[in-house]
């Protein structure tokens, strides 16, 4: 495209899509945003919340190959597949498999360290009255020291990729002594600085409204059921029949993005990989958010309740809400915690995080000049949402990528 673009379709109004759409608008772009359901209805509204750029690392690695896949059909397990057959999804596990390497992994490290750099920034320079939150509570809570050991592996290499890092080490005692809530059982810590977290469906509405606010229009019950390049622009269908047309279009459509994307040349496969959440309250709750590794689980304050989540259940984006993985997610925390009822469950949720075979996003342009992508975030869809959008908006306006892109090419 030789000129700037006037307008732009989003589809998809999650933190990417939102994100985008937000940037687009600062560089004088027209917007429509298109969903399928309406705000934050996919993978954002009920996850954790968590911004930490230190914990945005790829999906695929070793310890994956030698723990997660031998458990994948247990209901039980934080890592659990449907049983029904599914061959693309054979396919997607065999070739996420096949990047659960060490080498591979620095190598994709390398590329979303660039990302995870300017995360905390992206989120400032949109300045939402909606707050993002700091804490000097955020926990990762072990059994023994002897589990915390691979997360403190985890947090060096991170550092390594030229990433900061900042945490300390804390003895059973002094985690529980700083989060009282805890039981017994937590016999470690670490104890995380310099990281955020917020409440997902409050800041994506507050997103939203910031959208409409610079003269975006946001279109629910609205999927695209096709896309068209016309050579001067491009032609969004709905599945109701109504076309929109803009000069660019972004692809910001989550788990479902592959249908849309592969017309334009995308085959690198997005599967969903599901999170489960819920809230509950009780006598003391904690006060901080609260990472428990050893169980995939979750604990994020959202004002006198508590977000509980976890799970990565590969399965199609639209089952329902698989019963026994969210009783699973609740009973991994049981032990943990005292004082929480987590009997009395409110939000129960279902999301389909957007997951790639390397862990990486896919950010920049398809095989054609006028649609775009901004998906496949994997868990880290909240976190790195709206540097992505930055960044994509920015190569979209001015034609020209920043280099943090290259690996991140939807193309790859």
């Amino acid at each position: 495209m030789s000129e700037q673009p006037r307008s732009a379709i989003v589809v998809g109004a999650g933190m990417a899509g939102l994100s985008t759409a937000f940037f687009l608008q600062r560089h004088g772009v027209e917007v429509t945003v298109l969903d399928r359901r309406g705000v934050a209805a996919g993978a954002s509204w009920g996850n954790a919340g968590w911004l930490t750029p230190c914990f945005a690392v790829p999906l695929p690695e070793p310890s994956m190959l030698r723990t997660g896949l031998s458990k994948l059909f247990s209901p039980n397990s934080p890592l659990s597949i449907s049983p029904v057959p599914d061959p693309r999804l054979g396919r997607f596990l065999l070739r996420l498999a096949g990047n659960c390497t060490q080498r591979r992994w620095r190598v994709s490290m390398a590329a979303l360290a660039a990302l995870n750099r300017e995360a905390l920034n992206a989120y400032d320079d949109i300045g939402l009255a909606e707050p993002t939150r700091s804490t000097e509570r955020f926990l990762i809570v072990f059994d023994d020291a002897e589990q915390r050991a691979h997360i403190v592996e985890e947090l060096e290499e991170v550092r390594a990729a030229g990433q900061e890092v900042d945490y300390e080490l804390l003895t059973g005692a002094g985690t529980r002594e700083l989060e009282p809530v805890l039981t017994e059982q937590a016999g470690a810590g670490l104890r995380l600085f310099g990281q955020r977290y917020l409440n997902p469906g409050s800041y994506l509405a507050g997103l939203a409204d910031a959208v409409r606010a610079q003269g975006g229009s946001i279109v629910e019950d609205a999927g695209v059921a096709d896309l068209r390049d016309l050579g001067s622009g491009v032609a969004a269908r709905t599945a109701a029949g109504v076309e929109h047309r803009a000069d660019v279009a972004v692809l910001a459509t989550g788990a479902w993005l592959s249908p849309l994307a592969r017309r334009f040349g995308v085959r690198m496969p997005v599967q969903a990989g599901r999170g489960y959440s819920c809230s509950v309250s009780g006598d003391t709750l904690p006060g901080g958010p609260t990472y428990f590794p050893s169980r995939k689980a979750v604990c994020t304050p959202l004002g006198e309740r508590v977000r509980v989540s976890g799970m990565m259940e590969f399965t199609g984006p639209d089952q329902p809400l698989d019963r026994r993985r969210m009783d699973a997610v609740v009973d991994s925390v049981r032990p943990m915690l005292r004082g929480v009822d987590l009997e009395e469950r409110r939000d129960e949720w279902v999301g389909p995080r957007p997951c790639t075979t390397d862990g990486l996003p896919l950010i920049g342009p398809t095989t054609s000049p006028r649609v775009h992508v901004c998906g496949g975030h994997n868990m880290w869809g909240i976190a790195l949402g709206p540097v992505s959008g930055r960044l994509l908006a920015e190569s979209i306006v001015t034609g020209r990528a920043r280099p943090e892109l290259a690996p991140l090419h939807p193309l790859r």
